[in-house]
């Protein structure tokens, strides 16, 4: 209660300061929020961005298939999103026959139009606030299995008496570290159809070079569309099904964007941890960062050699080297922007003054918060890289091992459940096996194997490295693996997992590559993570304490709760930078950017004749600037994070100017320290877009679905 006394007296008293970053929620933007977005040159009200009772922005935003955001830009359904999001659902309809990521998909009719199966977008109806019932017969002396419980009680309540129609679910979430909850009722939409796609070389244009870079020249988008019943209802895949008629989709502006211009991004940003302790921030990028990017980097070195001398391997590994090289390259980034920002330093110095306010304040419990949280991080810090390095190594990027810890779980399926506790195990392993031998190959695996297990053995801290591990020559051991184990095809690992449920297991425990997997997933769950789980416990703790401190001796500061993969608002401004001495950052880039980075045949810079010819014929349609110059990309000044990914960037009237698709490099340390000087958003604008599906792919019928407006005019 003390809490939500300090939360009232923030909203009611928050002092309003423009381009701060924030990741705010939308049911919560009356008051300071839909003022500064006013003062800053929004049109809208808050209402107009939500509202439960008529249609509003957050109609049209959609979670995109469990890590994307998208949005609805037609009133048949049509989504669009990232072309990075959509990847691997391109990537699974591709072959070399007719392969979609290098020359790109585009439905001429409904009927061509591609289903995805185990796909779904989820749409936000209502956001309520229930942390008083969430909190209820909760008292401080309950001990932290009791409060659990209690609390896991009353969220199971609050969900079944939450108001809701048959389609839709809940779901509660916590905030501002576990100070506040909010109940979300949705509506999950699992018929979801890819209806086009650029090539790669559009989409995907720069691939790791320019990720995370500006200047950028990408057109990183993708569409595809809701199918619902009859009803307009959700509805599992099925040739019936119709697309759906959204409440609200957003227009498209054509007048594009200038500097300085008011920009509001819609989405689903997916983790954030802003208010951590100094210790924490100099922690992660001083020891855990450097390990996760130096295991990746090798990972990928080796993986990339392959793909660029093998078409059927680059189609397998695509989308997995994009997502491992994406983060490898985050990593660096925000890395960098910490130093460059000074930011562990001005960190130690806002804890001086949390520290005056404490004593200034007489704030009982307070006292001793930071000097937990140095012991605390410096207790967790080896078995904090231990487990990183088990996810990055053992669950992540050595697919054998990864392939062992199926196998894990499905003999613990065994030892819990018996014959009938294997027999559910391995149908649902059987079928995800299915789908990952579809895109392995054990020589690219190989040598990925050797090599991280290597730094596994060589790096880890002794305790947290498996005897098995410990006694091992690296290079015999993945010869013996690779020659012998059942683990390398789709045919063997059936026949391994044929039989009796004893026959079975027999066998599994027999095979080489399991028994040295056995070792590292043991250790796991032995040892590091019940030690990181405890320690974590408590960290967590102290960051819940000092998060209701933040409010109560700061109420002159704006605070925001991280990220969680929940629906949130970011807004700022169309604006350039300088992130270096002597560099300036323009706010757009143009099409003569890209034909200026094209390269014949190379693997990331190549560019589709078609794009050349329409740029030396300047037949850019009405999508090109006054100036003649076709827009491809923007910065702005927007907090995002992952998970924003195909978020709307929307005008100051509601209508569609860009997706956002990246942050700059040094900007990526905002998941940790936000810094308007230095961060920005990198978004494809709305007209590259649409001269993309217009003059590149001449799709008329989808241009048909679109409503265009001039909002400047």
């Amino acid at each position: 209660m003390k809490f939500l006394k300090v939360l009232v007296f923030f909203i009611a008293f928050g002092a309003v300061a423009q381009d701060n970053g924030g990741m705010w929620i939308p049911s919560l933007l009356d008051g300071f929020n839909e003022s500064e977005m006013q003062d800053m040159g929004m049109k809208m009200s808050a209402k107009d961005i939500y509202d439960v009772n008529n249609s509003s922005l957050k109609d049209a935003i959609a979670h995109f298939d469990g890590g994307c955001t998208s949005e609805v830009i037609s009133n048949s359904g049509l989504l669009l999103t990232n072309h990075h999001c959509g990847y691997n659902r391109i990537q699974e309809h591709s072959s070399v026959e007719h392969d979609y990521l290098k020359d790109g998909f585009w439905a001429k009719e409904l009927g061509d139009e591609l289903a995805n199966e185990g796909m779904a977008v989820t749409f936000i109806n209502r956001i309520d606030d229930v942390t008083e019932a969430v909190f209820a017969g909760v008292t401080e002396g309950m001990d932290a299995k009791s409060r659990r419980d209690l609390m896991s009680q009353n969220i199971e309540k609050a969900q079944k008496n939450a108001q809701k129609e048959a389609a839709q679910t809940t779901y509660v979430k916590s905030f501002f570290k576990g100070n506040q909850y909010l109940l979300f009722v949705v509506e999950v939409f699992t018929d979801i159809r890819l209806v086009g796609a650029p090539p790669s070389s559009i989409g995907k244009y720069g691939k790791d070079t320019d990720n995370w870079m500006w200047p950028r020249h990408t057109g990183d988008f993708s569409l595809f569309r809701i199918y619902a019943n009859k009803d307009n209802k959700p509805a599992d895949y099925s040739v019936d099904n119709i697309p759906y008629t959204p409440k609200h989709f957003l227009p498209i502006s054509l007048d594009g964007v200038e500097e300085g211009d008011f920009s509001l991004i819609f989405g689903f940003p997916g983790r954030t941890n802003e208010y951590l302790p100094a210790v924490a921030i100099d922690q992660t990028v001083n020891v855990l960062n450097p390990a996760k990017i130096e295991i990746r980097a090798n990972a990928i070195e080796i993986v990339d050699g392959f793909m660029r001398n093998d078409q059927a391997i680059k189609i397998q590994y695509a989308s997995k080297f994009a997502g491992v090289a994406n983060y490898w390259k985050k990593w660096i980034g925000e890395n960098t922007g910490i130093k460059k920002a000074n930011a562990i330093a001005k960190k130690r110095e806002f804890e001086k003054e949390f520290s005056k306010r404490v004593v200034a304040k007489d704030a009982d419990g307070y006292q001793s918060l930071l000097s937990d949280f140095e012991s605390l991080y410096k207790e967790i810090e080896e078995v904090a890289l231990a487990r990183d390095y088990w996810v990055e190594v053992a669950y992540r990027n050595v697919e054998m091992l990864k392939s062992s810890f199926r196998l894990y779980q499905l003999e613990q399926a065994y030892v819990r459940g018996g014959e009938a506790g294997f027999e559910k195990a391995r149908t649902a392993t059987l079928k995800g096996f299915e789908k990952f031998y579809k895109d392995y190959s054990p020589k690219v695996d190989k040598p990925v194997f050797e090599r991280l297990v290597t730094l596994y053995k060589n790096n880890v801290p002794a305790a947290y490295v498996p005897e098995n591990v410990k006694n091992s020559d690296i290079t015999a051991v993945t010869n013996d693996i690779y020659a012998n184990s059942k683990l390398v095809s789709l045919e063997s690992v059936k026949d391994l997992l044929s039989g009796t449920p004893e026959e079975a297991i027999a066998k599994i425990r027999a095979d080489k590559a399991f028994v040295f997997g056995k070792g590292f997933h043991e250790m796991f769950f032995n040892t590091i993570n019940p030690k990181y789980g405890q320690i974590n416990e408590k960290i967590a703790a102290t960051q819940k304490l000092y998060m209701a401190a933040l409010m109560e001796l700061f109420p002159e500061k704006k605070f925001f709760p991280d990220a969680n993969s929940t629906l949130r608002v970011s807004y700022g401004t169309v604006r350039s930078t300088d992130p270096r001495d002597g560099v300036t950052y323009k706010s757009k880039t143009y099409l003569e950017g890209v034909i200026a980075k094209y390269k014949p045949n190379d693997y990331e810079f190549d560019l589709p004749q078609k794009l050349i010819d329409l740029y030396n014929t300047k037949d850019y349609g009405p999508y090109a600037e006054p100036n003649g110059k076709l827009p491809v990309c923007f910065l702005g000044t927007n907090h995002i994070t992952g998970g924003n990914s195909g978020s709307p960037v929307i005008d100051a009237h509601g209508n569609l100017i860009g997706l956002a698709f990246d942050s700059s490099w040094e900007g990526t340390m905002s998941d940790m320290y936000y810094d308007v000087d230095i961060v920005r958003c990198i978004s494809v604008d709305i007209r590259y877009v649409l001269f993309i599906i217009d003059k590149f792919a001449g799709a008329e019928r989808l241009m048909n679905e679109l409503k265009l407006v001039h909002p400047k005019k």
